[in-house]
């Protein structure tokens, strides 16, 4: 019995590698072949496109200018505003360095009006600075999710902290 299935065995062994030889010659065969009729090509020539633009008339309403002492805020009317609840706003001003040699530095504040404790808290905060002479500036909150009343602050340092009217959000 042992030498029917070492027969068996090595007969196998070479009718797989006699598969396995067949196989690689084709795969060769086909690739030599493909490489071939690939090299003779010439290539395509370029094609000529044509770009054309149109005017679009403005149809946003032009943004009021940024006054020295005041916090103007308004919502953002572009299409990355946000959906339902979620609402993004610019608040501006008009910030004059008293000394244009030193940079001035400002902090930003949204606050938001709390029922319970009747005042107004933290809702986001942010601030920044520049070194020039006077600088409209500029700064985009989002509410998301939390309809109330708000109310932007702006707190220049060495001066008196500005606060835009009230403005609510609803969903």
């Amino acid at each position: 019995m042992p030498t029917r299935s070492a027969a068996v065995l090595t007969s196998g062994t070479a009718n797989a590698a006699r598969m396995f030889v067949a196989a690689l010659a084709f795969t060769s065969a086909y690739v030599g072949f493909s490489a071939y009729s690939n090299a003779g090509s010439t290539p395509e020539p370029a094609a000529r496109v044509t770009l054309s633009s149109r005017e679009l008339p403005v149809t946003a309403p032009a943004e009021r200018a940024a006054t020295r002492g005041e916090v103007t805020v308004s919502v953002l009317t572009s299409a990355g505003a946000g959906a339902g609840c979620a609402k993004s706003y610019v608040a501006r001003s008009l910030v004059v360095n008293a000394d244009p040699a030193e940079p001035v530095s400002y902090h930003w504040r949204l606050a938001r009006w709390s029922p319970s404790a009747r005042t107004w808290r933290t809702y986001l905060a942010d601030h920044d600075g520049f070194a020039a002479p006077e600088r409209t500036v500029e700064w985009l909150p989002q509410v998301s999710g939390n309809p109330g009343w708000y109310r932007v602050e702006l707190e220049i340092d060495g001066g008196k902290t500005l606060r835009s009217d009230r403005f609510q959000v609803s969903c």
